[in-house]
């Protein structure tokens, strides 16, 4: 009898979650999104440059001036975006201005 109440297939789990669960968790899944969105949200910018994106551009910026060097990275970004540019290095908004 101790062993039957001990062994966990003995329980049919299906009747240990509520019938209300799958309504509930409904709501909660839409708020947690929209949540999401709001917490990533990022008024855009009038100087241009690579976008937020959830943090990917930042990185992917980064990543561009390790891999190419500062002078090749900002000659890129200035062909791309033109003569004054954001972008991000080591975590921090910088800005590019050339000629």
């Amino acid at each position: 009898m101790v062993l039957e109440t001990l062994n966990p297939v003995y329980y049919n789990i299906t009747s240990l979650v509520p019938d209300m669960m799958p309504v509930a968790t409904v709501p909660i899944l839409i708020l947690m999104c929209f949540l999401f969105l709001i917490w990533n949200h990022e008024e855009t910018s009038s100087i241009p440059g690579p976008g937020y994106c959830m943090g990917i551009g930042p990185l992917i910026s980064h990543g561009r001036f390790l891999w190419m060097g500062v002078g090749n990275a900002c000659n890129y970004y200035n062909k791309t975006y033109g003569e004054f540019v954001r972008v991000w290095i080591s975590g921090e908004e910088t800005y590019i201005i050339s000629k």
